[in-house]
């Protein structure tokens, strides 16, 4: 399988992407985590101004196959989330690292971007679960 794995992103083992954008970050599920879910049907967004540790759960990702929970890709402050999403689920299919994504997120530590995995890295744990 030839995943697409954007070289400008970084990433986590429970394939959320993480895209820098000023003091803040925008993430969604990666493009190999909706190919695995199949057709999204909903998705449980957090609400703004709520704050989550690394790797904790804000929400739920269901597709016609599975529910699956979604990770806080670093520790911060939820600042928004993607609408879109509500009335069109399809999105993180169509356009899972432009359209589709999901929340944007204030870091509690900005640095914590660089110990995400980068796309090579992900790229070789996509390739050890296929």
């Amino acid at each position: 399988m030839e995943a697409n794995i954007p070289e400008d992103l970084r990433y986590t083992e429970s394939d959320e992407w993480v895209r820098r954008d000023g003091d803040e970050v925008v993430s969604g599920v990666t493009a190999f985590a909706a190919e695995q879910l199949g057709d999204v049907v909903y998705v449980q967004l957090p609400g703004a101004k709520e704050h989550y540790d690394q790797g904790q759960s804000y929400g739920e990702i269901e597709s016609v196959k599975a529910v699956s929970d979604l990770y806080a890709p670093l520790a911060g402050e939820i600042v928004d989330v993607n609408f879109a999403i509500n009335e069109d689920s399809g999105l993180v299919n169509e356009d899972p690292y432009g359209a589709g994504w999901l929340v944007r997120l204030k870091p509690d530590n900005p640095a914590d971007y660089d110990s995400l995995l980068d796309a090579a890295a992900y790229g070789q744990s996509v390739a050890d679960r296929s």
